[in-house]
């Protein structure tokens, strides 16, 4: 298995992270993930295959806009939304704000599930 790689802050471009935001799947996992919280993998309910979903999570986390932990059999996804702000001020602010408003990943959204980590 592949180990999980997250760019260090200095090492997020700029092209790598608009062209993560290129797709309205990536961006409504980017929408779900802005609130903060950390989410388990199983947890993401979007209209694609689960390999769908593993290649776009790897896409959002190799352009360092995601971290993810994996906890025994489960991975857990957060946002590196302040790594993100602080690389590119008010960018990620921007992307969410015209993603909400034209409601690019509206599609994407969370389980409703019993149990919490």
């Amino acid at each position: 298995m592949r180990a999980t790689q997250h760019p260090e802050l200095t090492a997020i471009g700029l092209t790598e992270v608009m062209a993560a935001l290129s797709d309205p799947v990536r961006v409504g996992l980017v929408r779900v993930l802005a609130d903060g919280q950390e989410r388990g993998w199983g947890e993401f309910r979007a209209p694609v295959a689960k390999s769908t979903l593993s290649h776009h999570l790897r896409v959002l986390r190799d352009a360092g806009l995601t971290r993810t932990r994996k906890e025994g059999t489960r991975c857990w996804v957060t946002l590196r939304g302040e790594d993100v702000e602080a690389r590119f001020p008010g960018l990620l602010y921007a992307v969410l704000s015209a993603a909400e408003a034209d409601g690019t990943g509206d599609q994407v959204g969370l389980e409703i599930t019993r149990s919490s980590h």
